[in-house]
């Protein structure tokens, strides 16, 4: 399970007039180095999802303005912000998907880089064969073939 981290944060405005809450630390050394770190929590008890993004002045994440409409903040304001590494992580990975990941590591990084939502997907697939366990270093073989390819989800029969 990845780790919480909770902090307070002033609101600021970023590059293009976005409304931005900076990360008091580096998300490579908490979460693991990849190439997009999608998150999850609240922001002054407001849930929010994000993508962790370089800012002028480090990591942080962007309120949009449909958040912002539902939950008004100002720039400026200190906000309390709890936030988590959302979705499977490699440490929460079955260890035969984890081995063929961290054996090419450019699978292994767009793995790294999709939403929960692909992940999952490509996770319950490999998952579904149960009754069938023979094929399951098959889809796990498929799946590291199409992460490399850069395919977010498997290919529909």
């Amino acid at each position: 399970m990845a780790e919480t981290r909770s902090f307070t944060a002033t609101v600021a405005e970023g590059s293009r007039h976005r409304v931005t809450v900076p990360l008091p630390f580096d998300p490579d050394e908490v979460w693991g180095v990849k190439p997009r770190h999608h998150v999850t929590g609240t922001v002054d008890g407001c849930k929010v999802r994000a993508v962790v993004e370089r800012l002028d002045d480090g990591p942080g994440i962007v309120l949009t303005p449909a958040w912002r409409r539902d939950h008004p903040v100002e720039i400026g304001s200190t906000v309390r912000v709890v936030v988590t590494a959302e979705g499977p992580q490699r440490a929460d990975l079955p260890a035969d998907v984890a081995a063929a990941l961290e054996s090419d590591p450019e699978a292994g990084a767009f793995f790294d880089s999709l939403a929960q939502f692909y992940r999952k997907g490509y996770l319950t697939w490999i998952e579904a064969t149960k009754r069938r366990p023979q094929e399951r270093e098959t889809r796990i073989e498929r799946t590291v073939g199409w992460l490399k390819e850069g395919r977010k989800q498997r290919p529909r029969p």
